[in-house]
């Protein structure tokens, strides 16, 4: 039996290559850790009307069932799900790490994953991007899409292309949300020695940066640790989470600073660093759907439209 502390990632899977980069992205990130488990689902389109109840009746009960339309789909995800599935198993991840279910939509594929990722108190849910069209509904597949713009409670990892870099970065400008995205992150891989974390800072940032008293932050990191860790003069940039990361088993030798002083876009800022210096990562810190419409303009829709052979955490 598993540890209810272990970290649970739900991975949503439908047999693409974006799948499978989302597959190798895990292996590369988590490779060895035994205290995380891996939830794959497909979520199969076209048959809500066919089959009720699916998810509690066995594989064969939910095939007799299914139209001629649907089978074939049905029987390809559960074959992609398979290989999968297996392909973790074959990079040393253990059985107890492992599962995964094929699935009917019901309330659509992104409201699906949402529902279930909340249900399963799932740590995070990894998805992969489809395509770089110039149309924002196609800069990636409308499912991610969705996902993001309605899955504010849960982080969203969203892997394009193929990650061969643990290296991660992490946009700070001394906001209540991007510390929460470096305490996901603390969370997400506390105790692996190899991560190496770069808090970076663009001056373009301090234009959008919203203020933040200390009182905000008491909810989550208590009273005593805001007073000793964000009320000096730039403690809430690099210093608080720098904290986060050391209290959670970082060496502070694997946690560097960096700074842009020159630029005056700080989306452009940000890429431009991590892909000279060959970051895989990024955390984001997110805005909430009541602050701003985030796909319309931000920061995080800009990386997420350019990023090739990158992962993106957002979290909100």
């Amino acid at each position: 039996m598993m540890s209810v502390l272990d970290r649970k990632i739900l991975v949503a899977v439908d047999g693409s290559y974006c799948s499978r980069n989302e597959i190798q992205y895990l292996v590369e990130m988590f490779s060895g850790e035994q205290n995380i488990s891996f939830h794959l689902l497909c979520i199969v389109s076209g048959g809500t009307s066919t089959v009720v109840g699916s998810e509690w009746v066995d594989s064969t009960d939910v095939l007799s069932h299914l139209s001629a339309a649907v089978k074939p789909k049905y029987l390809l995800a559960q074959k992609h799900l398979d290989e999968e599935m297996n392909l973790l198993k074959r990079q040393g991840f253990s059985e107890n790490q492992i599962s995964g279910v094929v699935q009917l939509d019901r309330a659509g594929v992104a409201n699906d994953l949402i529902l279930e990722a909340r249900k399963g108190q799932y740590d995070a849910i990894i998805m992969g991007r489809r395509g770089l069209g110039k149309i924002h509904e196609l800069f990636m597949g409308s499912i991610t899409k969705a996902v993001l713009e309605k899955c504010y409670d849960i982080p969203v990892w969203v892997v394009d292309g193929k990650v061969e870099s643990r290296k991660i970065l992490v946009p700070v400008d001394g906001s209540f949300h991007v510390l929460r995205a470096v305490d996901h992150l603390s969370y997400m891989l506390k105790d692996m020695p190899q991560a190496e974390v770069t808090l970076f800072h663009s001056e373009a940032l301090l234009r959008r940066k919203k203020e933040h008293p200390v009182e905000d932050f008491y909810a989550q990191w208590g009273r005593k640790w805001c007073e000793e860790n964000l009320t000096k003069p730039d403690d809430a940039t690099f210093h608080a989470p720098e904290q986060v990361l050391v209290d959670s088993g970082f060496s502070r030798e694997k946690i560097k600073r960096a700074k842009s002083h020159i630029g005056i876009e700080p989306a452009r800022d940000i890429y431009s660093y991590l892909k000279k210096h060959n970051f895989g990562t990024i955390v984001m810190g997110r805005r909430g759907a009541d602050e701003a419409t985030w796909l319309l303009g931000s920061i995080s829709e800009r990386l997420l439209y350019t990023a090739e052979n990158l992962a993106i955490w957002m979290v909100h």
